[in-house]
């Protein structure tokens, strides 16, 4: 007879298996797999003297949440000092500034992140408002919110060496005004590494107990596992290991490490005999490739140039070089991630992955901001994975354009917007996720808003790209069978021998309206029938 551990009764199993009672209301877990689904009266006598018995009248349970798309460990560098997350207007900013300046007055240097550039209202981004509320001595820094992008004040400037503007082939660089003057606005990843080396670091047991933490908060929501986007941090394995040798991660990772065009033949063999590294709960799979920037910093890879005449380059050059790249880690078996952007670099990188010879890897673009039809096609009919979040648009393209991105590229394109429900209706496998820190971690409010195309928790706003709406259905598959989906395997659903990952939530998110379901309270998650959060 089977010894069962754990019976979790609720008012209904969303188990997103066909074959599933629909009376199921009861899930029984064994040595952390499930190993019944069903009614409860057809599960209840499989309890023994020691089974754990959790009911939650009225909840329903469904299968843990992934988010497809994060940044845990790179993201303890950048949420630091003051979140700019709320501030949409100049004035809001200079208010913002002037708190976390009395907030931060015991450190030397001022930090801030999460800061949209139409917070900017059309005026150049650069450090003025830094200067005006600190002054031009005190090193201060602004990650901005897609992490592609930095303000840092002229002492911050000083102190890492910078001292002139420079544009770089790809669009990355510090900028400066018409007189050749610095304005404090760096671009892309290897100019702000030149001053986030100069700023105070964290100590290892700060980071390890802000990464515990921070994985907590998610497995609160209801994740019990993330796709990683990057190993940047030399330390990051270390941290994992740290927590699993005090306990369990409370989410699961999966973690892709970056490869650029200065990654040498030498790495690109490390990065392949990495793959299955890890701990209990965490291991490398796949890698993550940048064709392109972003849209609001100019990088992103356009076919026609953008309103500041700029988004004509790759991050590769030649972009072959990247296609001969992915093509070596395809032979490898090892899937890749592919973030793009601009339209021109979809297209290249949809054409590169659909060329590939049929093996059974992965490989998936992410973002797929603005795409033209042609190549939701090709993405929906060559078996490529898409991942995309839905929160990026309704939290920061507004629907009269007066947006950044929107602004940058112009109606045509900017009406193009996250093409979430054309992806799908292409065949395509869709996960969803946050690209946390870019955007909060909380599913059900990514969830809400792809069904409603509009930023949900703000009154009033209207919806961009409506006809874009993901069905109640598409979008609890997107953070579940479908993200499962998109790396190989065949998770993300309640059945006898699958691992007992699963959420009990206090509503029915296939019942619940966009503005009901922004109010989901998870009640218990678990991960391998474990509890990683109770209510």
């Amino acid at each position: 007879m089977i010894l069962v551990d754990t019976i979790v009764v609720g008012a209904r199993v969303r188990s997103l298996a066909p074959e599933t009672d629909e009376a199921a209301d009861a899930v029984a877990i064994t040595a952390g797999r499930i190993t019944a689904v069903g009614p409860r009266a057809e599960i209840l006598p499989l309890a023994g003297p020691d089974t754990e018995l959790i009911t939650h009248p009225g909840a329903t349970i469904v299968p843990g949440l992934v988010d497809a798309h994060s940044h845990p460990v790179y993201s303890l560098g950048i949420v630091r000092g003051l979140s700019l997350t709320g501030v949409h207007t100049y004035a809001e900013l200079v208010a913002a500034l002037e708190a976390g300046r009395d907030q931060q007055s015991d450190q030397e240097w001022f930090l801030a992140w999460g800061l949209d550039p139409t917070a900017f209202e059309g005026r150049p981004i650069g450090n003025a408002a830094l200067h005006e509320v600190l002054g031009p001595d005190r090193p201060a820094y602004i990650k901005m919110f897609d992490a592609h992008s930095g303000i840092a004040s002229a002492s911050a400037l000083a102190r890492a060496g910078i001292d002139a503007p420079v544009t770089h082939a790809d669009g990355s660089g510090a900028a400066g005004d018409a007189d050749g003057n610095l304005t404090g606005h760096l671009i892309e990843f290897p100019t702000m590494e030149i001053v986030e080396k100069v700023m105070p670091a964290l100590g290892f047991d700060d980071r390890v107990a802000q990464l515990r933490g921070l994985l907590s908060d998610m497995a609160a929501v209801g994740i019990t596992a993330a796709h990683v986007m990057d190993l940047q941090d030399a330390d990051a394995l270390d941290l994992l290991a740290a927590i699993e040798a005090d306990g369990e991660l409370p989410v699961r990772l999966r973690i892709s490490p970056w490869v650029t065009p200065e990654t040498t033949d030498a790495e690109v063999a490390a990065l392949v005999a990495m793959q299955g590294r890890g701990g209990r709960r965490y291991r490398v799979e796949g890698v993550k490739f940048f064709i392109d920037g972003t849209v609001e910093g100019g990088t992103a890879w356009l076919s026609r140039p953008d309103s500041e005449g700029e988004g004509l380059s790759s991050a590769w050059a030649p972009a072959e070089a990247y296609a001969e790249r992915v093509r070596h880690f395809h032979r490898e078996g090892v899937p890749t991630a592919t973030h793009a952007i601009g339209e021109r670099g979809i297209r290249f990188v949809a054409e590169t992955l659909a060329a590939l010879p049929p093996s059974g890897v992965p490989h998936r673009i992410e973002h797929i901001e603005s795409v033209e039809d042609d190549v939701i096609a090709l993405i929906g009919r060559s078996g490529i994975m898409a991942s995309m979040q839905p929160t990026h648009c309704t939290h920061h393209v507004r629907a009269d354009g007066t947006d950044d991105w929107s602004r940058r590229l112009g109606s045509e394109r900017a009406g193009r917007a996250w093409r979430t429900a054309d992806v799908r209706r292409s065949g395509a496998t869709l996960a969803l996720g946050s690209d946390w820190p870019v955007a909060a971690f909380d599913p059900w409010e990514i969830m809400a808003d792809a069904q409603g195309r509009r930023h949900l928790a703000v009154p009033g706003s209207e919806a961009v790209g409506p006809e874009q709406a993901l069905t109640a259905i598409e979008a609890l598959q997107g953070y579940t069978t479908h993200a499962h989906r998109s790396v190989a395997s065949d998770g993300g659903r309640l059945v006898p021998g699958a691992a007992a990952d699963l959420v009990v939530v206090d509503r029915d998110p296939l019942g619940a309206s966009p503005e009901e379901l922004l109010g989901t309270r998870v009640l218990l998650t678990l991960v391998d029938g474990v509890p990683t959060h109770r209510a």
